[in-house]
């Protein structure tokens, strides 16, 4: 579903990413953890075409979104980018719009689905992260939780193939976190292609299906969740998973 090789972003003289490679599989929950300003936001934004990047090539289903540092057309990276949907760590509502017009602005102006449709497709989603009561309330009346799990739900409105999530619990109290990680893990149980940058070790032992370690701009190491957190090979994993 994704494969991305020899990434590179700089910010000035600031390498934020520096050759970075991986491969996302169908179906597959590959979470993404390391220290603060080892380049997993970047990384993630990268993707979607939220940073541009100077080198190295990113393939999302078999679609090229940028190859050897050169970017496609408008058009192409629109259709690339929209096989994708993004939740950020801090939900980035519209603040003047309800739940309801918040999940079904994008289908409506993005892709000029007709209105029955998005009206079921937004009933259908809201019911599903447990806010069917919630529609007509406007982001200023919700929790953190609610308002992240209302930014899952529009995540969701395009049908993605790819979710990304980018520390999706950072922003809420601990008691919060718990009610965004369960649609998160229903999600994973249907199977759902997922990237997730987080700092919940737990959550990306239980439920991923692969852990990218990153340090510095680099992927330091990579595994299945019981042998990257139950026997790390380097001594920089080592050192991160015995503070984290």
């Amino acid at each position: 579903m994704i494969q991305v090789s020899g990434l590179k972003k700089s910010f000035g003289q600031l390498d934020v990413l520096h050759n970075v490679s991986l491969q996302v599989n169908k179906n597959e929950v590959v979470a993404i953890i390391g220290p603060s300003g080892s380049g997993k936001s970047t990384l993630l934004r990268s993707l979607i075409h939220l940073e541009q990047v100077e080198g190295g090539s990113i393939c999302i289903e078999g679609d090229y979104l940028v190859k050897d540092g050169k970017y496609g057309s408008p058009a192409q990276l629109k259709d690339i980018t929209l096989k994708m949907g993004m939740v950020f760590q801090h939900f980035n509502l519209f603040p003047h719009l309800t739940v309801r017009a918040n999940l079904e602005l994008a289908p409506r102006h993005v892709k000029g689905e007709p209105a029955a449709g998005i009206r079921k497709k937004s009933d259908e989603l809201l019911s599903k992260v447990g806010l069917a009561d919630k529609a007509e309330v406007y982001p200023a009346n919700l929790s953190g939780g609610q308002k992240q799990r209302v930014a899952i739900a529009r995540a969701l409105m395009l049908k993605p193939d790819i979710l990304l999530f980018d520390e999706p619990t950072s922003a809420l109290d601990p008691e919060l976190t718990g009610e965004v990680l369960r649609v998160i893990k229903q999600l994973a149980e249907e199977h759902m292609t997922m990237v997730i940058v987080t700092h919940e070790m737990g959550f990306a032992r239980e439920v991923a299906d692969q852990v990218i370690f990153m340090d510095k701009g680099e992927v330091v190491e990579a595994g299945e969740p019981e042998a990257l957190f139950g026997s790390p090979r380097l001594a920089r994993t080592q050192s991160f998973l015995s503070r984290a």
